[in-house]
């Protein structure tokens, strides 16, 4: 099987006893590597699938399974750095059957906040940015839909949102103006959250 999907490599150690790789999305990259460098996890290396696969949830899983096949003999163990991510729990059925675990949790916004606190909040109304789209918001979210060209959609896609909540990883006041630019854009209220890493940091320290 193959897709148009590019693994990139990124802090990658020559593999060997004991190390372990995860194969993530690539808007999780900055994330996961300062989860690595924080808690001295160098056992653990990094593949990321493109990062654009956010938009595409229908790649995911072949991308995910081609990686798992290339990898799978070079590696004492492969850990999924995905959550669900709009694959209907197609990605969860895969790795299962390819005996690969992964990220718990239905996509990044609730990991990133806590899936437990993020499934508490039931908000319906609320369009989620986090470091990653916040800089890449013109990329992943007003091109792709049409928004630089056909402004006059906005209210078509973003009506029934009432507030745009940006998860911050960091502290950055930068990422934070620019969030706030993207509420105005987008016509929503604006909410910032300091989530940090989430449950993403215990999912990966867990990793033996």
């Amino acid at each position: 099987m193959t897709t148009d999907a590019t693994l990139t490599d990124t802090g990658m150690t020559p593999a060997g006893e004991g190390r372990v790789l995860l194969i993530a999305c690539g808007a999780l990259a900055r994330e996961i590597l300062a989860i690595k460098a924080a808690n001295g996890l160098d056992h653990l290396d990094l593949k990321c699938l493109p990062a654009i696969l956010h938009n595409h949830p229908e790649r995911i899983v072949p991308a995910v399974r081609d990686a798992v096949e290339t990898y799978r003999d070079a590696y004492d163990q492969l850990f999924v750095v995905y959550a669900d991510c709009g694959t209907g729990g197609q990605l969860q059925t895969a790795c299962a059957a390819m005996g690969v675990e992964m990220v718990a949790g239905p996509h990044c916004y609730s990991f990133f906040e806590g899936n437990e606190v993020f499934a508490a909040r039931d908000e319906m109304t609320a369009f989620y940015l986090t470091d990653f789209l916040v800089r890449q918001f013109d990329a992943f979210v007003w091109k792709p839909l049409g928004l630089d060209r056909h402004p006059d959609l906005r209210d078509m896609y973003f009506g029934n949102y009432e507030k745009l909540v940006y998860q911050a990883q960091t502290d950055d006041p930068a990422l934070t103006q620019k969030a706030q630019a993207c509420a105005k854009q987008l016509g929503l209220s604006f909410e910032r959250r300091f989530t940090g890493y989430g449950d993403l940091t215990p999912a990966l320290t867990a990793i033996p």
